[in-house]
């Protein structure tokens, strides 16, 4: 009798193992807590960079805006500037423009002289909170500015430089951690003299 009862044992502890090979009821649960952490990756991921890649855009397009509005004219006051600046934050739509946010726009006149050298002219920067505006000084006159490209160095000619930088924070914060400024330069050549005066300048450098 021992016997049978541990034959019949075992014959169920088969039969048990082989129902437990076969149940199929938790896999998917199992499979999903696997899958759960690279689903939320990717979803998170794609919204965060697909963000970031607009509003860079966005920061290029403002650069390229300040520029091209500067150098349209012969002359610009502190109220021109202020008004190419509110243009500038419109342009970042439908995004958030805060001191905080936009943390540069700024424009300036800068002179490529005989030898190449080149120096600020004048040169100003806007903060955009709503609907003010406030300008304020910018470069030094006369800071010499290394960084404009080679190709663009024609003696005794001046260019209209913008800067824009733009601090994003990711929505979800899952991919990208922390704050990334995002910025762009862009530079235009005087279109109806050979350079935009500022104020009550009268005559080019």
């Amino acid at each position: 009798m021992k016997a049978i009862s541990m034959l019949r044992g075992t014959r169920y502890g088969r039969r048990l193992g082989v129902r437990f090979g076969k149940d199929r009821r938790g896999l998917a649960a199992v499979e999903f807590a696997f899958i759960l952490p690279l689903m939320l990756t990717l979803i998170f991921g794609t919204i965060d960079v697909s963000s970031g890649v607009a509003i860079d855009r966005k920061v290029t397009l403002v650069a390229r805006t300040l520029s091209d509005l500067v150098s349209q004219g012969t002359n610009v006051t502190s109220t021109d500037l202020s008004n190419f600046f509110k243009i500038g934050s419109a342009v970042m739509t439908p995004y958030t423009v805060t001191s905080t946010t936009m943390t540069l726009q700024q424009v300036s006149a800068i002179w490529i002289d005989a030898s190449s050298k080149v120096k600020v002219v004048w040169s100003y920067k806007g903060v955009v909170n709503g609907s003010s505006v406030t300008v304020s000084a910018g470069r030094t006159a006369g800071d010499v500015i290394t960084t404009v490209p080679a190709k663009l160095l024609i003696p005794n000619t001046e260019l209209i430089w913008s800067e824009v930088t733009y601090i994003y924070t990711p929505i979800a914060g899952y991919v990208i951690h922390g704050s990334v400024p995002l910025s762009d330069e862009t530079y235009a050549r005087p279109r109806q003299s050979s350079c935009v005066l500022y104020g009550t300048t009268t005559s080019c450098p």
